[in-house]
């Protein structure tokens, strides 16, 4: 087995005992679809966040497609975000009929590049889709100014930012409403699917209960728009409801990871991650950039490090989206920044040693470039 991949087993055998129990406290209690631990996790997660609602939904992609139909978008509706993102972001805004509309981002925290969202919009514009990428917040002040001059929603992606903080607010608090993923490797990870999207409006809460159960509000009756069967699973509820009281210790785990990860590059050419200004990092992914990428991860690979990019194709540049009409270097520095990222082992049980080596062969290579 590769040494460095996503920590799975070690996190399990840590917290093994407490996950066991969570799952036979739900299959003890014969009450395994929509129960009261998919209804306290909603309430603790939208608690952590100081939101009054959230939730539970099936997986990330879905908390997406949920929250944008709860808002109102559906065909022919335009909605503004951005390239630099894994395809789900993207195709969520397929699913329900509206067109993505791509700015770029910029060269330093790939994040999305606010100033070009204004002129983005168009009469057909009815979000806007901030992506929260690799573990912090988009710049959301001169965002929330123009979603308010024009009248537009903003929809958080915050499937890499658990607990991420813009300026002491918590990524997640800071749209209409807002999606986050559980896969296995996010910050917060549940042992398979699950997604949630939160909102402090009752209405879109309204909305987001029915579509995520058929479009009903009782057994057997679809009261509104028909939904979907996008449930989130008991047993998965009742484990992040244990992971959650956790997260502070992710979250500083994964900043220690990254202090190493700093220290240990700063007199190279390697380019570390930025923390824009007022960002508390969360490190879902360490991306770095270097200009001979493919180089350094080939050289890697002998020493069994492994190393991912994310994301290698831009969407707009992947063939399943050509229909959207983006020609090459129409979006220049988001696929400038596509040939040189990739991202460096980051879980939090990664160990001291494991790390070291990781350092020692990347300084290595870098050496010898």
């Amino acid at each position: 087995m590769t040494l460095y991949v996503w920590g799975y087993l070690a996190e399990y055998e840590q917290e093994r005992d407490d996950l066991l129990d969570a799952v036979d406290s739900v299959f003890r209690s014969g009450k395994l679809v929509l129960g009261p631990s998919v209804k306290a996790f909603e309430e603790e997660f939208a608690a952590y966040h100081g939101v009054a609602h959230g939730v539970g939904v099936d997986n990330g992609t879905n908390a997406i497609v949920l929250g944008l139909r709860a808002l109102g978008v559906g065909r022919g509706d335009e909605v503004i975000t951005v390239s630099n993102t894994a395809a789900p972001t993207v195709l969520a805004i397929d699913a329900v009929g509206a067109t993505p509309v791509f700015v770029d981002i910029h060269a330093d925290d790939f994040l999305m590049d606010v100033e070009q969202v204004e002129a983005a919009i168009t009469e057909r514009t009815r979000c806007i889709l901030p992506v929260h990428l690799y573990g912090q917040c988009v710049d959301m002040a001169p965002l929330e100014a123009v979603a308010a001059r024009h009248n537009l929603p903003i929809l958080e992606d915050c499937a890499q930012a658990h607990g991420a903080r813009h300026h002491g607010r918590i990524a997640g608090s800071m749209g209409k409403a807002a999606a986050f993923s559980f896969y296995p490797t996010k910050v917060l990870g549940a042992y398979g699917d699950g997604g949630a999207t939160l909102t402090g409006d009752d209405d879109v809460e309204a909305n987001l209960r029915r579509l995520r159960y058929y479009g009903m509000e009782s057994q057997y009756y679809v009261v509104s728009t028909p939904g979907y069967n996008s449930r989130l699973d008991e047993a998965q509820a009742e484990i992040l409801r244990r992971k959650l009281r956790r997260l502070p210790d992710y979250i500083a785990a994964r900043q220690r990871v990254a202090a190493r990860y700093a220290e240990a590059f700063a007199g190279t050419d390697l380019v570390t991650p930025v923390v824009s200004p007022g960002n508390e990092h969360v490190y879902y992914v360490y991306v770095v950039r270097h200009p001979k990428r493919d180089q350094i991860i080939e050289a890697l690979r002998p020493h069994d490090i492994h190393l991912n990019i994310s994301y290698p194709w831009p969407v707009h540049t992947q063939s399943g989206f050509a229909h959207l009409g983006y020609a090459k270097g129409s979006l220049p520095v988001t696929e400038a920044v596509a040939d040189e990222i990739f991202s460096l082992p980051m879980f939090p049980s990664l160990s001291e040693a494991q790390q070291e080596r990781t350092i020692d062969v990347l300084n290595g290579v870098l050496n010898r470039l």
